[in-house]
């Protein structure tokens, strides 16, 4: 993995811990990545609140956190945010500091969701919860100040497949209309069948073990049976009227050979396309080595793409 790896990737590879996804250690991992983010400075310019919203099923109560700009002197754009986590764990505040910036720095409104995590939630729950988000955000997008035209949805690696889902379920119900998706490094493949997929074993980044676990637990029943696009947006046959996407990934990533693909039909079902391959970075380099330069400039065309799709630069 070393000798693969980005020179400036490979000081920080070399001293960062053994990663562990299996069931049983879940609940340690969950709270610990949010413990590491009690107390995490708020941007003064931000109004930050938590909400309550009706999940798809009626009854529960779906938290999303909304960071809005204090100063609004135009009508904003909208970003709704899904955090990763292979798709089994991460949080709104995991994802806190990466919402702030993007709602200062793209001068946005942005709404978090907390979707509800497998393997206690499986498939399709999490993806409802991400579309139930979607609509709310829309119908109560010109309360908060937000063109409900300018609606983008962005997420990273499980996020990333939300995104991609979210994307299609819209179109497919006549859904409020995105204006542009983000799914960076997206788990949208469940079939193990790339070499990509199968390749990184390597235990400190995202692997071939943790993502057949990731997709284990997501799918649950129907692991291993007939599985829905929607819950693995690569088995889709149709990538026609989805929204102006910007994708991007690193060479040692799992999903690599999954997204190359998904591009692959997005451009030839005619989707504008904006795409990145990072040679020698693993799955999530730029928040696990944020001081490099090539995580500092895939950070910046990624939020620059957004940028310029949000507020037509």
């Amino acid at each position: 993995m070393e000798e693969r790896v980005h020179p400036e990737l490979r000081t920080m590879l070399s001293v960062m811990p053994e990663l562990n996804f299996d069931r049983e250690n879940l609940e340690p991992m969950r709270k610990a990545m949010d413990e590491m983010f009690v107390g995490a400075p708020q941007n003064p310019a931000l109004s930050i609140e938590d909400r309550f919203i009706p999940a798809a099923d009626g009854e529960y109560q779906l938290r999303v956190r909304v960071y809005s700009p204090r100063t609004k002197t135009e009508t904003l754009p909208g970003i709704l945010y899904i955090h990763g986590g292979g798709y089994i764990v991460g949080s709104v505040e995991t994802f806190d500091d990466t919402c702030q910036e993007l709602a200062h720095d793209l001068s946005s409104v942005v709404v978090s969701v907390d979707y509800r995590l497998a393997p206690e939630h499986p498939y399709p729950i999490p993806l409802e919860d991400c579309y139930s988000a979607l609509l709310w955000f829309a119908a109560n997008a010109v309360e908060m100040g937000v063109d409900p035209a300018r609606i983008a949805v962005v997420g990273a690696s499980a996020g990333g497949g939300l995104t991609a889902a979210v994307s299609m379920l819209a179109r497919d119900r006549n859904g409020p209309a995105i204006a542009f998706q983000m799914p960076l490094y997206p788990m949208i493949d469940d079939r193990h069948i790339t070499v990509s997929s199968n390749e990184i074993t390597d235990h400190r980044v995202w692997n071939a073990k943790f993502n057949r676990q990731g997709w284990e637990m997501y799918l649950g029943e129907l692991a291993g049976g007939e599985v829905s696009p929607y819950a693995a947006p690569a088995r889709a046959t149709d990538f026609s009227r989805l929204p102006p996407t910007y994708t991007c990934i690193g060479d040692l990533d799992p999903f690599r050979d999954e997204t190359i693909e998904y591009v692959l039909k997005l451009t030839q079902a005619k989707v504008p396309v904006e795409f990145h391959l990072y040679p020698g970075c693993f799955h999530g380099f730029e928040h696990s080595v944020p001081n490099a330069s090539v995580s500092k400039r895939a950070k910046q065309e990624y939020n620059q793409a957004l940028k310029r799709a949000l507020h037509k630069e």
